[in-house]
């Protein structure tokens, strides 16, 4: 099939080169012309702008968006409305909000598109495992896509789980389980680092890749940087960023009135993350000095 990818960043460019393979047509488009060029070394057609990528495809188009959440996601396919004819199918492969999503739904499906929301799982990995996919979306759109879909997915990778939104929604509790799963590890190794016992964290990892049942994809990409950084990960500075997701998934879990206990603290985390010197604990210290004359530490 014939699709337009716009958005060359870590995942956009191997998404590219992957349907490239897969013998699709790719019309790749950025707003730097660098990964344009490279992703036309990879076998996609390139294109110097949204209208040019529509002027290189044959409608009904697929024009899919990579680009991060929020304004460019909005200015990305308004540039796609803006030039695409009515029928085309107009994709957020970006991690958006669902509410997001439906909103835009309901805007370009007036507009005579028709639009897919479409949760993308796999990172740099997913060039050569494929990528998971939670699609949301008209039938009939996400059936002109299925070509695409089903050569960037892994076999059985990807679905339909109905209306627009559903795809970033089940997207968004995906990221929130995992931020809850990367505080479980990050906790567990802490201690096994803290222990008295001086272990081997990548060997910890390896053994427990065998048969346990904490083992998963996680633990392998722990394993692997064991391996690259050693126990101590001394060279890494633990400041961890939040892409949004978490955030979205705790927010409705209060809306819901649903307990999420593990993914909320896992969020709160990443915020202490970031903190130099907290002031919280800086608050807790001066109380302790006041009730209880436990000794300060001073800057």
């Amino acid at each position: 099939m014939e699709i337009g990818l716009y958005g060359l960043g870590r995942m956009g460019g191997n998404m590219v080169t992957r349907l490239a393979r897969g013998g699709h047509r790719v019309i790749a488009g950025n707003r730097s012309p660098e990964p344009v060029q490279e992703a036309s070394k990879h076998g996609a057609v390139p294109s110097t702008s949204v209208e040019d990528m529509v002027k290189k495809m044959k409608p009904p188009r697929v024009l899919w968006a990579m680009v991060p959440a929020g304004d460019v996601t909005d200015h990305t396919l308004d540039e796609f409305a803006r030039f695409a004819s009515r029928g085309d199918v107009l994709v957020d492969g970006g991690n958006s909000y669902f509410r997001d999503s439906m909103r835009r739904a309901d805007k370009y499906s007036a507009m005579g598109f028709r639009f897919m929301d479409v949760g993308v799982s796999g990172g740099i990995w997913g060039l050569e495992n494929g990528y998971c996919m939670m699609v949301g979306g008209p039938a009939d759109a996400v059936a002109i896509a299925k070509p695409a879909l089903d050569t960037l997915a892994p076999p059985n990778g990807w679905a339909h789980f109905g209306k627009n939104g559903a795809g970033h929604f089940v997207k968004m509790v995906h990221n929130g389980i995992e931020y809850g799963m990367m505080q479980a590890y990050g906790e567990g190794f802490e201690l096994l680092h803290a222990s008295e016992f001086a272990l081997d964290l990548r060997k910890v990892s390896t053994v427990w890749l065998q048969g346990s049942v904490v083992r998963s994809w996680l633990l392998e990409l722990a394993e692997r940087a064991f391996e690259q950084e050693g126990s101590d990960l001394k060279n890494i500075k633990g400041w961890v960023e939040d892409s949004g997701e978490g955030r979205w998934t705790v927010l409705e879990a209060v809306t819901h009135g649903v307990p999420m206990t593990a993914i909320a603290h896992s969020l709160f985390a990443r915020f202490v993350s970031r903190q130099e010197d907290s002031y919280a604990m800086k608050v807790a210290a001066a109380l302790r000095n006041q009730f209880g004359g436990h000794s300060l530490k001073k800057d």
